[in-house]
């Protein structure tokens, strides 16, 4: 049997007949509206910011672990000042609103929400001096202060999240969440706790050292800091062994910097041989 085909096939040089609008646009819109997107947001510079929530601390409680605290720290940094640790356990029914990473507040904000948490929340906070620093370097110090802190909660808590990567050796269970106080709520709130405290702190010793500028920059390495080091020398709340305060120590207080020791000089050693002391020759030495 011969089928016609001249009514599917159409004749040569005949015009193409366009397909209906809404067949044609739809695929190409599917391909196209996720292409534009990815543009869109390829060419975006800012990052979304994700605030901290209490979604850890829940599951927590939902399995019936509680109290749960979250602790930081504030003042590693600086080449002057204690580091200041605090630990908080949030009431669940009374949390303060606008809680953040204490970086990513303004001053009048940190103030304002301390109140709150001090009102509505347990808090303890622990001090590590400049003399512990120097001592046991400032990782160990910060640690210690921490662990101060957890343990001076008026309830002890179940479980503790500390910011950092390092865990600490509390009785309780402790989870270390790197970069909690933007992830962990009780953590965040630790962060504002440590931070206006240590800020306070700061703006006191600047009364006792005038020209440092204590009370703005609270004792970090900024260069009207670095300037008051190289023009008046350390203070005894300056960490000894930063860098920048063991050279401004060498130049204001030399006689307060002890030689290197030459680990590949070559020291004569004087032996002293008892006369008395008879050596018989026949022995076998």
């Amino acid at each position: 049997m011969i089928r016609d085909q001249s009514a599917k096939k159409p004749a040569k040089g005949a015009p193409k007949k366009a397909a209906p609008k809404s067949e044609k646009a739809a695929p190409e819109n599917k391909k196209a509206a996720p292409k534009k997107i990815a543009k869109a947001l390829a060419g975006t510079k800012s990052a979304i910011i994700v605030a901290p929530s209490f979604r850890r601390e829940r599951a927590l409680i939902k399995r019936g672990v509680w109290p749960v605290a979250g602790c930081d720290e504030a003042g590693r940094g600086p080449l002057a000042g204690p580091v200041v640790a605090a630990a908080v356990i949030l009431d669940p029914d009374r949390i303060p609103r606008g809680i953040d990473d204490s970086k990513r507040l303004t001053a009048e904000e940190r103030e304002r929400l301390f109140g709150k948490i001090c009102a509505t929340a347990q808090v303890s906070v622990a001090v590590a001096s400049r003399s512990r620093i120097d001592r046991d370097n400032i990782l160990r110090a910060s640690l210690w202060a921490l662990k101060r802190a957890v343990v001076a909660l008026p309830q002890q808590p179940r479980h503790v999240f500390v910011d950092g990567r390092d865990r600490l050796d509390t009785e309780c269970d402790c989870e270390a969440v790197i970069g909690g106080d933007g992830i962990v709520l009780s953590i965040a709130a630790a962060s504002i706790i440590a931070k206006v405290t240590r800020d306070r702190l700061m703006c006191a010793l600047a009364q006792d050292c005038p020209g440092y500028g204590f009370e703005q920059h609270k004792g970090y390495a900024v260069p009207e800091h670095l300037d008051a080091l190289n023009r008046l020398g350390p203070t005894v709340h300056h960490r000894s062994f930063f860098a920048p305060v063991a050279a401004a120590r060498a130049k204001h207080m030399p006689w307060t910097v002890e030689p290197a020791q030459d680990l590949f000089a070559v020291t004569e050693i004087e032996l002293q041989v008892d006369a008395s002391l008879e050596v018989d020759a026949s022995a076998n030495l």
